[in-house]
């Protein structure tokens, strides 16, 4: 435990001690939200995205302990263990490096070479490796001739096959060369069939395995997968041979040339494709951390985008023969109409749509209108900007992503929670609500179906699924929840709140009313005293009869939360008025340290006690820049060089971001656009949600795509 400790400080750049109280508070049981909030003082105030990261090393770490007792039993019960396997064992750092050493001596199926020890071949193919000067192979052959091996070639084969073998488990030699492919080694590629695809840039493509993009080896590997490409690995063979010949050749007797000829072989037949798939899987997996990674963030944006709180919103999801589905909702999300129209013109009911949609508008005073991005999204869109024109009250629109929604509105959740409506007026209700709160919106769906990723149906399920799962319960317990309007799905990404136990907290507000105050939790079925102290903090009872029950501040720090309003000569009722805005001052005036201390906790806790103080209940996300609504739309065919326009970032990749301009197509900004100093990765500079300005650089309006800068043109 203490190694691992003191690796995974050194690695994550924590204080050991930090990091001990981070694998305790885990190993107890403790959610990764509660320890990043409420044990500040234990692990030095380390983010929930440092625990998370502290938490997969230290499964790691232990899986790979876990193999090298499977391992060290395996070889102990062969009788071949030594010390010097113990020390290559204590001293491998990963997975790869134990599976080296246990190489030798792990069960192999039939191969070439134990079907030669069993003729009896192994005391050649020694002899044959001591090399000795003026020892004669073919006269050596000779006393090992019998049925099974008629002749002296089929012997010296037979022990090159076994010299081959042994070579091919050198651990050494395996360490030394996958360092050589991982550093000298390139990605090459070439068609499999003459035929125009999306991987035509794949066709005759080299490059260094140190160098390439991720994103090109998901290309590359999904490219190969479809059969459109065959995929090498390739070295300076004559260097990679030297690698192998080194350890085993000692000088230029008979012996040693079939040596030679025993390493070659060894090398073409089993070195080199051995290494090729782990450095084929390396690339893989590094490709699909990246990817996971930026996925993460992108998402980590979209669920944090501000909300539009307090409008009516009209949801409207596009759509040609069904028709567009519309749903108006109160600014609570409760459904007040819905309707289904026809607004693309080829259906000639564009009038009667206008009709449908102005009456809805002012009957329910809608101020914002939110549009799927999906199939017949421009149409609505344009629609959408002439009704605007011709209404007498403000209304404004954005187009919000619909990934996700067709999903969501068929599962069995979607039905529980509209059993009234149908499976396409539920995606109208989504894309509404998703205006108006995406981050309680989107946690009902699948995170890998909302599109902010690349190449997401690529990646490990179980580790994106596991990925993306802590962005979302991150996200949701930085915001904080209002138990009394929260549906279960929210409740269920709380931290310490399983599925089972939302339900049943929704089913006791069903029952029992609104909570007056957070202490009801415990009334609730399966709720314990372990799962209160994970959830309470962050769910939230706005007017509870307790004031804190409405902050963030954790029930366990009301004694030290009322102390402190005490000791600087404040009451309950000022929380959150104009009168404790002086309490910061009153603090310094008083020593932040000394009256920490007084109260017996940490200066984290008293910062964010003070914070709660303050502005109780604060949404954070009300601080970051408000979405970007519209009145009229551009059309593609309107775009010219050199145009200059504000867009919102949809999505990060590896090579760059889309950006929405207003024309439902979003244009691409390449990496090499979005700044004049180098960036290793646009996430560095953008992230999803941002509003930007651009330019226009270039449009291919039949290939649906728009090329955009960030760089003012000179």
């Amino acid at each position: 435990m203490i190694k691992h400790v003191q690796q995974i400080a050194q690695e994550l750049s924590q204080q050991p001690d930090k990091v001990q109280a981070a694998v305790e508070l885990i190993d107890a049981g403790n959610t990764i939200p509660f320890i990043a909030r409420y044990r500040k003082e234990a692990t030095g105030s380390m983010d929930d995205q440092i625990l998370r990261q502290l938490a997969e090393r230290l499964e790691y770490l232990r899986g790979l302990d876990e193999r090298k007792e499977t391992v060290r039993a395996s070889i102990e019960e062969q009788g071949v263990w030594t010390e010097e396997l113990a020390a290559a064992l204590e001293k491998a750092q990963t997975l790869a490096e134990v599976e080296d050493i246990y190489r030798p001596y792990k069960p192999k199926r039939k191969t070439r070479a134990s079907m030669a020890k069993a003729k009896g071949l192994q005391p050649l193919a020694d002899w044959l490796l001591e090399q000795f000067p003026k020892g004669e192979p073919l006269k050596k052959a000779e006393e090992f001739i019998n049925e099974q091996v008629p002749t002296v070639e089929d012997a010296l084969a037979g022990a090159r096959d076994i010299l081959a073998e042994t070579v091919s488990d050198c651990a050494d030699l395996r360490t030394k060369l996958r360092s050589f492919y991982l550093k000298n080694g390139s990605i090459v590629t070439k068609a499999a069939k003459e035929e125009d695809s999306v991987y035509s840039g794949y066709y005759e493509f080299s490059q260094s395995v140190g160098k390439i993009a991720g994103h090109r080896v998901l290309a590359i590997d999904r490219g190969e997968r479809e059969g459109f490409l065959k995929v090498a690995v390739q070295v300076e063979e004559t260097k990679a041979l030297a690698i192998c010949l080194a350890p085993f050749l000692r000088n230029q007797s008979e012996s040693a040339q079939q040596v030679r000829t025993a390493v070659e072989d060894g090398y073409s037949r089993l070195i080199h494709p051995s290494l090729e798939r782990e450095v084929r899987n390396t690339l893989t997996d590094q490709a699909a951390e990246g990817a996971i990674e930026v996925f993460g963030k992108n998402l980590r944006q979209l669920l944090l985008a501000p909300p539009i709180k307090g409008k009516v919103a009209m949801g409207l999801d596009p759509g040609y023969r069904m028709g567009c589905k519309v749903a108006v909702v109160d600014p609570t999300g409760k459904v007040l109409d819905t309707a289904v129209v026809f607004p693309v013109p080829e259906f000639k009911r564009v009038e009667a749509a206008k009709k449908t949609i102005c009456q809805l508008i002012e009957k329910h005073q809608v101020e914002i209108i939110a549009i799927g991005n999906g199939t017949a999204s421009k149409e609505t869109e344009i629609f959408a900007a002439e009704v605007i024109r011709e209404l007498t009250r403000p209304v404004s629109y954005m187009v919000v992503s619909e990934a996700g929604a067709s999903v969501y509105s068929a599962s069995k959740l979607a039905a529980e929670e509209f059993p009234e409506y149908d499976v396409n007026l539920r995606s109208a209700v989504s894309i509404a609500r998703r205006l108006q709160d995406p981050l309680a919106e989107l946690v009902k769906i699948d995170p890998k179906a909302v599109g902010v990723g690349q190449y997401q149906h690529d990646m490990p399920p179980a580790r994106l699924a596991a990925a993306l799962d802590g962005v979302v319960e991150d996200c949701v317990n930085t915001v904080g929840v209002d138990l009394n309007t929260a549906s279960a799905p929210l409740l269920e990404r709380v931290a310490g709140v399983t599925k089972a136990t939302a339900k049943n907290i929704v089913k006791y507000r069903e029952e029992s009313g609104a909570f007056t105050s957070r202490k009801q939790l415990l009334k609730v079925k399966g709720l314990g005293p372990k799962a209160f102290e994970q959830c309470a903090g962050f769910l939230r009872v706005p007017h509870a009869k307790e004031a804190l029950d409405a902050t963030a501040v954790h029930p366990e720090s009301y004694p030290a939360a009322y102390a402190l309003l005490e000791a600087c000569g404040y009451e309950a009722a000022d929380i959150g008025g104009e009168r404790i805005r002086q309490l910061p001052a009153t603090i310094q005036q008083m020593g932040e340290s000394t009256l920490a201390e007084k109260l017996g906790i940490g200066l984290p806790t008293l910062r964010d006690i003070v914070s709660e103080l303050l502005r109780p209940g604060r949404d954070m996300r009300d601080e970051l820049p408000a979405p970007m609504l519209r009145t009229d739309v551009m059309k593609m065919e309107g775009l010219k060089p050199g145009m200059k326009l504000t867009g919102t970032v949809r999505n990060v990749i590896d090579f760059g971001a889309f950006v929405d301009i207003g024309v439902h197509q979003d244009g691409l900004v390449h990496i090499s656009q979005i700044c004049d100093k180098f960036i290793r990765h646009p996430s560095e500079v953008l992230k999803v949600g941002d509003i930007v300005t651009v330019w226009v650089m270039q449009v291919d309006t039949a290939k649906k795509r728009i090329g955009l800068t960030m760089k003012q043109p000179q």
